[in-house]
């Protein structure tokens, strides 16, 4: 039958859908921190997109993820929804997030620290508002006092969003460039927890971890002292990283004997090119990430 007629479409359409449930994007926020949709809609896109597996990874809250599991459960068991979350450390001066893989939500140690970090971030939101004023911001304090207390895990988007409502920005986006900026006129710094910390904490929850998007000047040497730290995985598959600098990481990931993560770090539906699936590992690599959390 010739190319284009009705079965051809079909063969295409069901290997597409094949190709697409051995995928997992293990990099995904949910509006329990920096992302729009909620776990719900996160599931339904993801089931849209065909994939087999993805990873609620909110930053500093795994508050997500019985929802998101429970979702998937209930109209698209195919679908595995893994227990994440992304852990703001600091290491070596520098900010470094670490993805943690098949944590168990029940973990005194991860959810105490995890609820002292979120009080961070709280006391850190209040003190960029705070700054709002000498920028000729006028923001609406009910809508300060809304976020505040919303139990997420607050960040420079919730103030940015603050700053579109105030008219000094049309979107989130130029909000963040044009206020929230690192060294920006409003921003101040995370205090993250140390590296080697968070490691430990994602391990005794059962859990691997991953460097998230590590930086294009990264190292060997510090890859190598990660290692040593007991870090597990590198994640090389991010929608920023041309076929280099992702060939490279996994190069680097194989050398220092550390597996590989990744996913499309979705947060919405913007920017496209980071929508939910445009980044994954494949099956071999989530069963290896899934052995290591289990050793």
């Amino acid at each position: 039958m010739p190319a284009g007629q009705p079965f051809t479409r079909l063969c295409q359409q069901l290997a597409h859908l094949q190709a697409e449930s051995s995928r997992a994007d293990l990099h995904l926020h949910t509006c329990h921190s920096d992302g729009v949709w909620t776990p719900e809609e996160v599931v339904e896109r993801a089931r849209r997109r065909g994939l087999g597996t993805i990873a609620i990874t909110d930053h500093d809250t795994c508050s997500g993820v019985a929802a998101a599991q429970a979702a998937a459960q209930s109209s698209f068991p195919a679908l595995e929804v893994v227990a994440g979350v992304e852990i703001t450390c600091r290491h070596l001066g520098r900010e470094l997030h670490l993805l943690g893989y098949f944590v168990r939500l029940d973990n005194p140690d991860l959810n105490a620290s995890l609820a002292q970090m979120r009080e961070q971030r709280l006391q850190r939101f209040h003190e960029m508002v705070a700054r709002l004023p000498a920028i000729g911001a006028e923001v609406d304090q009910q809508a300060v006092a809304q976020r505040a207390g919303s139990g997420r895990a607050l960040g420079r988007h919730d103030v940015a969003a603050l700053l579109v409502q105030a008219g000094k920005a049309r979107t989130i986006s130029e909000a963040i460039t044009r206020y929230m900026r690192d060294g920006g006129p409003v921003v101040t710094p995370k205090q993250g927890i140390p590296v080697a910390e968070a490691i430990a904490l994602i391990h005794s929850a059962g859990g691997a971890c991953s460097w998230a998007h590590p930086p294009s000047d990264v190292s060997c040497e510090s890859l190598m002292a990660l290692r040593e730290m007991g870090l597990d995985a590198l994640e090389v598959e991010y929608p920023t990283f041309k076929k280099p600098m992702t060939q490279r990481l996994r190069e680097m990931a194989t050398a220092a004997g550390l597996a590989i993560s990744g996913g499309s770090d979705c947060h919405g539906p913007t920017p496209a090119t980071r929508a939910i699936g445009t980044r994954a590992i494949s099956r071999p690599e989530l069963e290896h990430l899934r052995r290591i959390a289990k050793s």
